[in-house]
């Protein structure tokens, strides 16, 4: 079970692994490229989301650190949401129910959305599992970070804190 649980998880991923060759990842000031997605509650458009600062997340069932990135995602809606904070999820599974049953597992209050086809995340130059970028209130893009650990809360924190002050 283990190996064949590992070999799903090796060829869920091998997709990701080629997006840098199909895009080039988005840098600081670039404009965030447009997101119309169907959402757990209905679309979800990028664009709407103007005047805000939005953490957008690409993140996958199958992903470990996706597990502990969500717990924190929500930490951060409700340190920061009054401040202007959204926090938009885009799932990549290509099975809805993996996602489904991931969601009931680790629930969450963001924004959830799906992209089974994975056209956003090669838009966005996304270059790892999960990746996230840091989106200003002017819809260009401030940060972007690959994976997750303990370790990148605090200063993912404080890249959050200093796009909604300025």
């Amino acid at each position: 079970m283990n190996t064949l649980l590992n070999r799903r998880t090796l060829l869920a991923a091998l997709p990701l692994a080629l997006l840098p060759l199909r895009g080039h990842a988005l840098g600081a000031g670039d404009a965030a490229p447009t997101l119309e997605l169907e959402g757990l509650a209905g679309p979800v458009n990028l664009a709407a989301l103007r005047g805000r600062v939005v953490l957008l997340d690409f993140w996958a069932s199958w992903c470990p650190p996706c597990r502990q990135s969500f717990p924190w995602m929500d930490q951060m809606l409700a340190r920061h949401g009054a401040a202007g904070l959204s926090v938009v999820a885009v799932n990549l599974d290509r099975q809805r129910s993996a996602a489904d049953q991931f969601l009931r597992a680790v629930p969450s209050h963001a924004t959830i959305a799906f992209d089974p086809a994975g056209d956003t995340p090669r838009r966005f130059g996304a270059k790892a599992m999960p990746t996230s970028f840091i989106i200003g209130r002017d819809g260009r893009v401030r940060q972007q970070h690959d994976g997750f650990r303990d370790t990148d809360q605090g200063p993912l924190e404080a890249a959050l804190k200093q796009a909604l002050a300025g």
